[in-house]
């Protein structure tokens, strides 16, 4: 039989197993990466590939050689032609500066300290920023489905539309479109990360920093529920976001020229990714037979005698999918094999993640992936255009992106423009 945690991350009561040790993180680097990332924190200058392969013995260069692709991957590591031809790594300058002070301080403190200001006359407890917090969220969702009496600014009813939740045609007020249904159908915690996504999308176009907006929301992460915090020393820009995560209830402000602000519960649960559903199955069963069939759609994490635990992600279930399973066949699986304390339940399986599951399956049918060969690191916008406009012409640009001067051009097109570049250069 198979039990399925809804709740907070908690295992269900009736499981009597020891808990299990978390299994490291995966996307820790790999102890020779640390390495060589701390080798190279100090050093300037391009460092020969050559000097690298020497930092290991030779029984370990395997390692070593996987230790560096995941640097290159993450492109914490540049590769380098240094004089003569030779290749070479370099540490990447903004990864490195971060890095030192990290490690040796330094950099810009957030301004959290609000004794100037006085003590505050309209301060609020715990209590009452999750009020606001559910107040404010709710009004955005009720908009959402029309109702008269919500009403939202006109940079959160564009958002909205932007972010394909809502439509409006014709000048006419807009109403929800059928992704914004599935949207209501999401957790709270799920609904607003969606949301954020769709704004950061969005930031740069109105003119917004997205890297101060991105370390804003890591700051909030280590923000105190209840305490206050001064908006002194931040950019124009900065403020503006403030002022839209007001509206979204993730923080609260009392006016808008008011020169302190609490961040609330949901600010807090975002930026550190606390979600409200657990999506493991605890299975109690010894069958090869009935784990490989969890296995067809989960992650199987720890094996117990008489208990598997698996997890449920997006990437298990899309990988199913593609396999030829549907979302509903994955449901009917978990809802006959339910535990008989589940069964008793109603419904068997917890809204969210069934339908978690449906969105799922529906937002793998709405991606379509391409190969492509990255073409980056243009000196000039002309240089950029010339490229781009040949690799149009011959019908082989996938993606092209001005602002950032990069595009992506087909693998069997690759060959032709890499001439036409070489030759374009040659000539100038």
């Amino acid at each position: 039989s198979l039990a399925m945690g809804g709740g907070l991350g908690c295992s269900p009561p009736w499981l009597r197993a020891p808990p299990p040790v978390s299994p490291p993180h995966p996307r820790e680097l790999p102890g020779l990466a640390q390495a060589g990332v701390m080798r190279m924190l100090f050093l300037e200058q391009p460092l020969p590939q050559a000097a690298v392969t020497l930092w290991v013995k030779k029984e370990h260069s395997k390692e070593q050689a996987e230790s560096q692709e995941v640097l290159l991957a993450l492109r914490l590591w540049h590769p380098h032609t240094l004089p003569g031809g030779l290749p070479g790594v370099a540490l990447h300058p903004n990864f490195r500066q971060n890095l030192r002070v990290a490690l040796l301080g330094g950099g810009k403190a957030w301004s959290d300290d609000t004794s100037q200001l006085g003590p505050d006359k309209h301060a609020r407890d715990v209590p009452a920023l999750d009020k606001y917090a559910e107040e404010r969220w709710e009004v955005i969702l009720h908009f959402m489905v029309g109702s008269p009496s919500a009403a939202v600014s006109q940079d959160l009813a564009q958002l909205l539309i932007q972010a394909g939740l809502m439509k409006s045609e014709g000048g006419e007020a807009p109403c929800i479109t059928s992704a914004g249904f599935q949207f209501l159908l999401l957790d709270t915690p799920a609904q607003l990360w969606y949301f954020v996504l769709q704004y950061l999308r969005g930031a740069e176009a109105r003119g917004m920093d997205l890297v101060e907006i991105l370390s804003f929301l890591f700051q909030l992460s280590f923000s105190t529920l209840g305490k206050d915090y001064s908006v002194e020393g931040m950019s124009e820009s900065l403020l503006t976001f403030l002022q839209h995560l007001r509206e979204f209830g993730l923080v609260f402000q009392r006016k808008r020229k008011s020169r302190r602000f609490y961040p609330t519960r949901l600010a807090i649960a975002l930026a550190s990714g606390t979600s409200g559903t657990n999506y493991r199955i605890y299975a109690y069963t010894d069958s090869e037979l009935q784990i490989a069939l969890i296995a067809l759609f989960s992650e199987l994490l720890y094996r117990f005698p008489n208990l598997v635990v698996a997890q449920v992600t997006r990437d298990s279930v899309q990988a199913a999918i593609a396999n030829g399973i549907t979302a509903d066949q994955i449901i009917h699986f978990l809802r006959t094999r339910a535990h008989p304390v589940m069964a008793k339940q109603t419904p068997v399986l917890p809204p969210t993640i069934t339908d978690q599951i449906r969105l799922w399956e529906l937002e793998r049918d709405r991606l379509r992936f391409s190969e492509g060969v990255l073409y980056n690191q243009f000196l000039s916008q002309v240089d950029f255009e010339v490229l781009r406009d040949h690799a149009r012409a011959l019908g082989v640009l996938v993606f092209e992106n001005p602002g950032r001067r990069l595009m992506v051009v087909t693998p069997g097109g690759h060959p032709d423009v890499k001439r036409f570049w070489k030759r374009q250069k040659h000539s100038a």
